[in-house]
């Protein structure tokens, strides 16, 4: 009897078959204009894309372009690669540009469908950026889709690690670029550090079409991309901290060995307190629970536990003045091996070795806030609809299954639970055997390297012949992968999630063209398609009369995803196949849910060994069982993104304010606003508001005016003076602090202040955002341990985030305002100084190419090479940063020409 829930869908259909209706229209406005584009020549088609590029940059919607753009694209492929679209591609292609993930399964086409949207979005001119998972990927779809493009009279690029950066910069401003997620997320994070628009790579962030889009938005999201780079020493900091540890009483601090944990209690922190106030590490107003003390805390925490929780020859060794960890496990030394987190470090001053800086985060951003940046975001997969309440949530993606090409003739039989591994696996080897016995291309799935190596030698012992598939050569795993679907083929697979290409039965035709193409380039390739092509539906025949491929898992994943995935692999494209998952109850997740209990059921049943439990209830309980650890899984993921969202709002503020001051020529009213409030904060602070002249700290106003804006100013007989109040205190200065800039600029003149300003503005926000980095990490590390006190760590975590980043960015203005205050021009004895150091590299240069090249040609007298021309940049070779710059400026050439290298 069907329940209600059933019942309604029969009658108004579910919302996934609504929105597969909803576009069906759309796909037969693009058949329809099919015959008129068939007519086209290929100028015409490239006539058409100017056309549409035109409508589209007019103001005219991408909506309304669709169908022409599409049917444009259709025959473009039609005539480029041979293929034409099938109408669930066109339906894929329709979802992806309306910013919804299309599960299509494999085989289906997904490479080609994202050539619509990919199109029909790059007329807008704004880039658009298809993302694979690696880089054999990006560069093999991209060579192999670009020949549509380029019919179509578009651009294609690629971007790969390592990239030269003109060649990387010229490949982002292509029509449609091709690239790995992890290239694009540095990319954006190195565009971010530099130092002027012209040397960014990236042109914007308009519209990405991420392919595999479960295994980058959902299992790779909790990684961040980070770029670091050496610390400053805080060496004096570790050893100052590290003296009062050996003073700590049992009543200081708590210690859990079990889970490696120490804790100060509240008399540990007022006895450290007391003591680092003292030494005046932590300033006298200041406690250790004030947002401002983070760093301290975070380094008297891993100090505890260097000394608390690491002993000395059991954890860890000293050898010739450095700390060697010991392996726990094996009671190896790990030569090389570092703790993070300033822990290293603060064992190094324990033992008083030589402290080694710690590596900092210069930059970093998660995928889940990288992705978020692109105005519309559409993603590919064969299976995604188990995660479509995180890609809602998260990314505000909705998730449509795009229905099949052909029916899905594939036979998914009930899972096998065996009592023992040993008895899976002596039935798993019997499976293979059997299906083997009759040519059955077999696809073994498991779960770890160790199993599939366990397999190996199991099957090499049966004498059964097998290929085993590791992720270590992309190309050589595509060869294994396209060979997997041929007669009598035995593959082992670890992981097959997002491996790219097709298991075809009887084998890859185009990788077979391309073989025989490589072993006899002589050969006429049109003879050798239609040879290989007759052999192929041959090989394709037996297989199909073997019963197609047939995938056999050893164990389940935690993820629903990655089961469907590898079942996903069998039967494609209306192809016949069998999947079948072998399980037992020693297996991870059986373990973990249950499994004793049921191993008392199956001891009561009396089962006997080597006999399997094969019932739909076994699947449904496994499948809730899946369910369970996907959604704690996703609340990990979900708190995590809550963190890196209050580092994300500060780091959109501060690179947007990067951009800007790089877009702004003229960038003296940023730095004049910054000076005010310095002013204006010196003044509140020295001359409090509504207090009497006798009240004031003229001295302290002074010597801050002198730190701070290098002016020695009568402070004290301005205040002297009748009818003098803080506003016309604030004023003076103002004015002074004004006109004092301004004979600066004079002396430098009005094109090199501006450069100066904002090199100088760039430089600061740069160095206070990495501190600032490095104080939220610290803060995220020791925030956790407020859910003690009945205080929210997230809400604890965003009031002190946002207070750090006001007060880094008092800092900011505090340095820009000193640092602008103190530059000078050079006088003459420096830049003749300058000029002397110059001279003498040069010669030293010139000297060492003679030396090593006897039948170059010498000099000239002046030590330059020959040609040299002060007026002509190309004749001055490759002048280091720190030389003196060749044009005669005195200056060095980073700050001169080379400003912008």
């Amino acid at each position: 009897m069907l329940g209600i829930g059933n019942l309604a869908k029969l009658v108004f259909g579910t919302p996934n078959d609504r929105k597969v209706k909803s576009v069906r229209p759309l796909v037969a406005q693009v058949n329809a204009l099919e015959d008129s584009f068939r007519a086209m020549s290929d100028e015409d088609q490239i006539a058409k894309t100017r056309e549409l590029q035109q409508r589209a940059q007019g103001g005219e919607s991408l909506d309304k372009l669709l169908p022409e753009a599409f049917a444009n694209c259709r025959e473009g492929a039609r005539r480029a690669l041979g293929l034409r679209a099938f109408d669930t591609q066109l339906m894929g292609g329709i979802f992806l540009h309306q910013g919804n993930i299309a599960e299509m399964k494999t085989g289906e086409g997904k490479t080609l469908v994202a050539t619509f949207p990919a199109y029909l979005n790059a007329l807008a001119g704004k880039g658009v950026h298809v993302v694979t998972v690696n880089d054999y990927l990006a560069k093999r779809d991209a060579e192999w889709m670009s020949k549509v493009f380029a019919h179509l009279g578009m651009t294609t690029g690629v971007v790969y690690p390592f990239q030269d950066d003109l060649e990387k910069r010229q490949a982002y401003q292509a029509d449609v670029t091709y690239a790995t997620n992890n290239e694009l997320g540095f990319d954006y994070l190195r565009d971010n550090m530099k130092g002027s628009i012209d040397q960014m790579v990236q042109r914007g962030h308009f519209f990405a079409i991420v392919d595999e889009v479960d295994s980058i938005l959902v299992d790779e999201a909790r990684t961040p991309l980070i770029i670091s780079g050496p610390s400053q020493d805080r060496s004096e900091l570790y050893k100052t901290i590290d003296q009062y540890m050996p003073e700590l009483q049992p009543e200081h601090y708590k210690l859990d060995e079990k889970t490696r944990n120490a804790t100060f209690t509240e008399e540990g922190n007022e006895f450290l307190e007391k003591r680092l106030q003292a030494v005046g590490v932590l300033p006298q107003d200041q406690t250790l629970y004030d947002p401002e003390s983070t760093t301290i805390v975070h380094h008297v925490n891993q100090a505890m536990r260097a000394h608390k929780l690491f002993q000395r020859d059991q954890h860890y060794i000293v050898r010739d003045d450095e700390i060697v960890l010991i392996d726990e496990f094996t009671g190896r030394m790990m030569k090389g091996r570092r703790l993070s987190d300033g822990l290293h470090q603060a064992i190094e001053a324990k033992e008083g070795v030589t402290i080694q800086p710690e590596n900092v985060t210069l930059a970093s951003v998660t995928f889940q806030n990288y992705f978020r940046l692109y105005a519309k975001l559409g993603g590919m997969t064969g299976t995604a609809a188990t995660e479509a309440e995180e890609f809602a949530e998260i990314y505000k993606l909705g998730v449509v299954e795009v229905p099949t090409n052909r029916p899905i003739q594939r036979i998914d039989e009930h899972d096998r639970v065996y009592r023992t591994a040993t008895e899976k696996y002596a039935a798993v080897i019997e499976a293979i055997k059997e299906a083997h016995a009759k040519g059955q291309p077999i696809l073994v799935g498991t779960t770890s390297i160790e199993k599939s190596e366990m397999l190996s030698q199991m099957m090499t012992q049966a004498g059964i012949p097998h290929n085993v598939l590791n992720a270590r050569e992309h190309e050589r795993e595509a060869y294994i992968v396209a060979e997997a679907g041929k007669l009598g083929a035995v593959t082992i697979a670890t992981n097959m999630a997002g491996r790219g290409t097709d298991i075809q039965l009887g084998g890859n035709v185009e990788m077979k063209v391309m073989q025989a193409l490589a072993a006899d380039p002589e050969a006429n390739p049109d003879d050798l398609r239609a040879r290989i092509e007759a052999e192929h539906a041959t090989a394709k025949q037996e297989v199909l009369d073997a019963g197609g491929l047939f995938v056999l898992a050893t164990e389940r994943h935690e993820s629903r995803r990655i089961d469907n995935q590898l079942r996903g692999r069998s039967g494609r494209q209306g192809d016949p196949g069998r999947s079948l998952f072998f399980l037992s109850l020693e297996d991870d997740l059986m373990r973990i849910f249950g499994s004793e209990r049921l191993d008392k059921v199956l001891s009561t049943l009396g089962m006997k060994d080597g006999e399997a439990i094969i019932h739909p209830w076994v699947n449904k309980s496994l499948e809730r069982a899946q369910a369970k650890v996907e959604g704690r899984n996703f609340d990990i993921r979900k708190q995590l993104l809550k963190f890196d969202d209050v580092m994300n709002d500060q780091r959109k503020a501060i690179f947007s304010q990067r951009l800007e001051i790089m877009h702004t020529e003229e960038v003296a009213e940023v730095a004049g606003d910054m000076r005010a409030q310095v002013v204006d904060d010196l003044v509140d602070q020295h001359l409090p508001p509504r207090s009497y002249a006798e009240q004031w700290d003229t001295d302290g106003l002074k010597a801050a005016v002198i730190e701070r804006l290098n002016m020695d100013l009568p402070i004290a007989d301005w205040a002297a003076e009748d009818g003098v109040d803080q506003d016309a205190m604030r004023e003076r200065i103002q004015q002074s602090v004004d006109t004092y800039m301004a004979q600066k600029a004079e002396q430098f003149g009005p094109d090199n202040m501006r450069q100066i300003e904002k090199q100088v503005l760039l430089q600061q926000i740069d160095g206070k955002w990495r501190e600032h980095l490095i104080t939220l990490e610290h803060l995220r590390s020791v925030v956790g341990f407020r859910g003690y006190a009945q205080r929210d760590p997230l809400s604890e975590y965003k009031t002190e985030g946002f207070q750090l980043f006001e007060s880094m960015l008092d800092g900011l203005r505090f340095d820009v305002t000193q640092q602008l205050a103190r530059i000078r021009p050079l006088t003459d004895a420096e830049r003749e100084d300058m000029m002397r150091q110059y001279q003498q590299q040069q010669d030293d240069t010139q000297a060492h190419l003679e030396a090593s090249h006897e039948e170059a040609e010498g000099g000239e007298a002046s030590g330059r090479a020959p040609g040299f021309d002060e007026t002509d940049p190309s004749t001055w070779g490759n002048p280091s940063r720190n030389d003196v710059c060749p044009c005669g400026s005195g200056k060095k050439f980073k700050h001169c020409h080379g400003a912008f290298a």
